[in-house]
């Protein structure tokens, strides 16, 4: 499961990436993410960042996610979290507008987890069963979340156990998004 994900997000984010070239002729750019050290940077033009995906250099788990909550972590998540450095990348899934959440560096990756913590702390509170984000849309109150029992990829509405499902799993999941530049 970790091979399979982490190469079908190595496979979209060359597509990402691709289209950046083809279509701006250089790589992907963020002024979100302009001096925000990482790895990733290429270059600095006016107020963005081009940037290409790096190695992940740390321990691929989420071992602090998995003591905080006493909790084994869908491996999947683990991959989709600990395969590469890269910025968010935008996609549509069934003609739906989606930013997929990537770690951006080193520092980023202690935020993201500290941020699934919280994500599985409000799950906890609500007894609701565990789920991981992975991207975000267009809605606040929306998320693309992992099921962390069964691998299911859905959209989850925030405070509630409303889910629409989107792939049974995240390797399904890529295959089916389309990159897109922007929102």
């Amino acid at each position: 499961m970790i091979e399979e994900t982490t190469r079908a997000l190595t496979e979209f984010t060359r597509r990402y990436c691709d289209l950046w070239e083809r279509e701006c002729g250089h790589p992907p750019a963020s002024s979100e993410l302009t001096g925000v050290p990482s790895p990733c940077t290429q270059q600095t033009v006016q107020d963005e960042i081009y940037w290409l995906p790096q190695p992940f250099t740390l321990a691929k788990n989420l071992d602090a996610v998995e003591r905080a909550l006493e909790l084994r972590i869908q491996p999947s998540v683990v991959a989709w979290y600990t395969a590469q450095f890269a910025g968010d990348m935008v996609a549509t899934i069934a003609g739906k507008p989606i930013t997929l959440l990537q770690t951006w560096s080193e520092e980023d990756f202690l935020r993201v987890q500290e941020n699934l913590i919280g994500h599985l702390v409000m799950k906890r509170r609500l007894k609701h069963s565990p789920t991981l984000f992975v991207a975000t849309t267009a809605s606040e109150l929306e998320i693309v979340s992992v099921c962390n029992l069964s691998g299911e990829v859905f959209i989850e509405q925030l405070g509630t156990s409303q889910r629409t499902a989107l792939a049974p799993t995240l390797e399904l999941f890529m295959e089916n998004l389309t990159p897109v530049r922007d929102l």
